[in-house]
């Protein structure tokens, strides 16, 4: 199993980011009232004064207000699905992982097109509240033992050096910057 982180590595630039501003531009009534204080706990984090788990549900506390996500998610794929990598589209292969911090609710509608398998950061979508860790850095070498005990992966690929967890559990890893695929830097 060849195993891929997603946001700035298959899909760019940020599925968790476009789809904010996709529910700001489709949604605005239902994201006005978390705004502020949306604002305020990313200048938080920012300054690293924030954890990304506490602004990830700040962020998405607007999902109580829209009655059909799962309507509105649908409509956002169908809107942005052009966005995967197409030097992913060539490789893909039927028993790969993405394994994201991006919410489940968000991937799981993408994932199921492609035909790949996800693990992500488990969200509930009518609260937007996380349920356990955010699906990041040593979390995802957790959850990938978790779901698949004695499993390996083949290959690891991301953008960010913050995955090297994964990285060190696969056969060969690599960095992605923008579709330019080179050997992870250990």
């Amino acid at each position: 199993m060849n195993t891929y982180d997603f946001d700035k590595t298959i899909f760019y630039p940020d599925s968790s980011y476009c789809f904010y501003l996709y529910c700001l531009k489709h949604h605005t009534r239902a994201m006005l009232k978390t705004l502020p204080r949306s604002i305020i706990s990313g200048l938080r984090y920012a300054s690293g004064k924030g954890n990304a788990k506490a602004l990830k549900e700040q962020l998405f506390s607007f999902l109580p207000n829209i009655p059909d996500v799962d309507g509105v998610v649908k409509a956002f794929w169908e809107e942005n699905r052009h966005r995967v990598a197409k030097w992913y589209l060539r490789q893909k292969r039927s028993d790969d992982l993405i394994i994201s911090a991006s919410p489940a609710f968000l991937l799981a509608p993408i994932c199921k097109e492609l035909g790949v398998r996800l693990i992500a950061t488990r969200m509930d979508k009518h609260s937007g509240k996380i349920d356990g860790e955010n699906c990041h850095d040593k979390e995802k070498v957790r959850r990938f033992h978790a779901e698949y005990p004695g499993a390996c992966t083949e290959a690891f690929y991301s953008d960010s050096l913050s995955d090297t967890p994964m990285a060190e559990i696969a056969q060969s890893a690599y960095i992605v910057r923008k579709e330019k695929l080179s050997p992870w830097p250990f």
